[in-house]
């Protein structure tokens, strides 16, 4: 039984994870040939917004900005860090946090890929694109 007479096609979380999973190819897409996936972008992107604005974050400081789960973040900067994205280093104050920086050569890569995925974006949701779908959006994280 399902409340949706007309099946999955009037089920919102049925077409959210369409519309999310297609989005994400695209998204996929734009930035394989800058040999980043997609949750590396997010993080390096993240780790350049944060320190551009001034901040010194860490981990756990990222991990809450981009919304993913602290221990996959770690692993995951541990593979921008090898490709000399960025740099991990012990804080200052306190020895069991570690701080992070792009690298010139992430805060260019994170440049070009901010460009590509934004270019994706606008494509993307051009067709519903207004302020009020952005602020369902945000409501919608909110609530998660």
């Amino acid at each position: 039984m399902t409340r949706y007479p007309g099946g999955p096609a009037e089920s919102p979380g049925f077409l959210l994870w369409h519309v999310t999973h297609t989005w994400q190819r695209a998204v996929t897409a734009a930035l394989a040939p800058l040999d980043l996936t997609h949750v590396q972008f997010v993080l390096l992107a993240c780790t350049w917004w944060l320190t551009n604005e001034g901040h010194t974050p860490n981990q756990q400081d990222l991990a809450r900005q981009a919304g993913t789960d602290i221990k996959m973040t770690s692993q995951v900067l541990k593979t921008l860090e090898n490709k000399g994205l960025l740099t991990r280093e012990i804080s200052p104050t306190d020895a069991r946090a570690k701080t992070l920086a792009p690298t010139p050569a992430g805060i260019e890569l994170a440049q070009r890929a901010i460009t590509a995925v934004e270019a994706v974006d606008e494509t993307f949701f051009a067709p519903v694109s207004t302020p009020a779908l952005v602020k369902t959006l945000t409501k919608l994280t909110a609530t998660g």
